[in-house]
């Protein structure tokens, strides 16, 4: 498989291969000055408690009146 890159520097992947990582966004790219190596990055587990918060239906608000009532109970 080719992958070219244009005049300005962008790289398109062949569909063959960005077909293995549906859902990543964000590659890690990196070097050993002969080759180029593309490493999914997964979504950070702030990332996932956040989508979970917001499944639960948990707003921004609801977290701030528990830590508010967590510390006037103490």
């Amino acid at each position: 498989m080719l992958a070219k890159m244009t005049v300005k520097n962008q790289v398109t992947l062949p569909k063959a291969v960005v077909s293995h990582f549906n859902g990543v966004e964000y590659f890690d790219v990196s070097t050993d000055g002969a080759s180029i190596t593309l490493r999914p990055l997964r979504r950070s587990r702030a990332d996932e408690v956040r989508q979970q918060l917001a499944e639960l239906g948990i707003e921004e608000q609801d977290v701030v009146d528990s830590i508010r009532w967590a510390r006037k109970t103490q």
